[in-house]
């Protein structure tokens, strides 16, 4: 027959051990208060993930460069053009001037040419020294000193033996070329010849190349060209 003490004591202890099973399958309640943490998810190598760059290729600061570098581009691209507008300016204004300056040499050598050919082209063997002389006013430079030995030698003393007088017009005149310090002009000169060589008088109808070549007195005539 089972002893009753021991029976009470066991059945004493088989609760027990029920209520710590129970206590130990019931969940744990957060206490108040506690903080939870979560860590991390471990990586394959069991460190700790690479931090990111403090800069990234599109940051602003690999932009700053450039942009700092633009602003100087663009004043030397600007510098550039303005040195190539003002050279053009230059260019087209100095062409301008020359073209003003030709149109004007046009017209001033063409009147002094009609004006100088029939006192150059004339002669009257009465008053041979004055006629030279007021012709050499309106030449220049060597032919100046050609014309001063033709007439001395050639002109002068034909012109005494046989009584020349030569009058010179001109009736029609044109430039052939011009710029603004030489001028060729092509003229139509009619000449009137008495001497004692001609039966009353003799019309030549000449044509004569004269280069106008500006000077510090104005216009003078620099060569003659029979034509």
């Amino acid at each position: 027959m089972a002893n009753p003490a021991r029976s009470r004591t066991m059945n004493a202890a088989a609760r027990a051990a029920a209520k710590r099973v129970e206590h130990l399958n019931r969940p744990e309640e957060p206490h108040a208060g506690r903080t939870l943490t979560i860590d991390p998810p471990a990586t394959d190598g069991g460190e700790d993930p690479p931090e990111p760059s403090a800069k990234s290729p599109e940051s602003p600061e690999d932009e700053a460069p450039s942009r700092r570098s633009r602003p100087w581009l663009l004043t030397v691209v600007l510098g550039a053009l303005l040195v190539v507008g003002l050279v053009a300016v230059a260019v087209l204004g100095w062409q301008y001037g020359q073209e003003r300056r030709t149109e004007s040499a046009r017209a001033e050598a063409l009147t002094a040419a009609r004006k100088a050919a029939p006192v150059v082209l004339s002669y009257d063997y009465r008053h041979l020294d004055s006629d030279f002389a007021r012709a050499r006013t309106h030449l220049t430079g060597h032919f100046r000193d050609q014309y001063g030995r033709t007439t001395s030698t050639v002109v002068g003393p034909t012109a005494l033996k046989y009584h020349g007088v030569v009058k010179a017009t001109v009736p029609a005149a044109s430039v052939v070329s011009a710029s603004p310090d030489k001028v060729t002009v092509l003229l139509f000169v009619n000449q009137v010849t008495e001497s004692t060589q001609v039966s009353g008088s003799r019309l030549d109808l000449n044509r004569v190349r004269m280069t106008m070549t500006s000077t510090s007195e104005g216009w003078k005539v620099s060569a003659v060209d029979a034509l």
